[in-house]
């Protein structure tokens, strides 16, 4: 973490930029730890993370939708994550695109499933704008509130580093636990 905050440090508003453009929550939460040591600026950094992130999905949707051939080959491999994505769009309706921004493992599918339907680009184009501001709100806005916090959480992991790796396993299996879950065949 010392090395992404120093990168941030240094090439701050740049990474947040293009880190953004896949997801950016690491990013967004460094430049909103180094916001509130005054190093950056909070809301330069929303609004940077908000436009890449809005910028991302949109790639993606236009991608899937104008680019099908050369995506299948990727998508051949998540073809039940990708149904779970239709799924989710039919249940809970185009708020799943202001949803998925929070949800780790749908960030990507979810637009790229949409872009291979014939949902609306327009349609797409509000819902993804009102999730990235949303996101970008929260993230940033938490981040810069709680970086005092973040900062001592930092160094506690810090002098006891066997809590970082409990602590990532516990995440990532909680996350691929859901998913696998949610994607079973029944």
């Amino acid at each position: 973490m010392d090395d992404m905050l120093n990168n941030l440090a240094t090439y701050g508003y740049a990474v947040v930029f293009f880190y953004s453009l896949g997801g950016g929550f690491l990013a967004l939460l460094g430049a909103g730890v180094l916001s509130f040591m005054g190093k950056m600026d909070i809301t330069l950094s929303i609004s940077i993370a908000f436009i890449a992130n809005f910028i991302g999905d949109g790639l993606l949707f236009y991608m899937a939708r104008y680019h099908k051939r050369e995506m299948m080959e990727y998508l051949s491999k998540h073809k039940r994550k990708l149904a779970f994505s239709h799924l989710l769009l039919k249940r809970r309706g185009s708020w799943i695109i202001v949803i998925k921004k929070f949800i780790y493992g749908l960030k990507t599918l979810v637009p790229l499933a949409i872009g291979l339907s014939k949902y609306s680009f327009l349609k797409f184009s509000l819902y993804n704008a009102i999730g990235a501001f949303i996101w970008a709100m929260i993230v940033g806005g938490l981040s810069y509130l709680f970086g005092g916090a973040l900062i001592e959480g930092y160094k506690m992991v810090s002098d006891k580093p066997y809590l970082a790796p409990i602590m990532l396993l516990l995440v990532g299996g909680s996350v691929w636990f859901y998913l696998s879950q949610a994607t079973k065949k029944k």
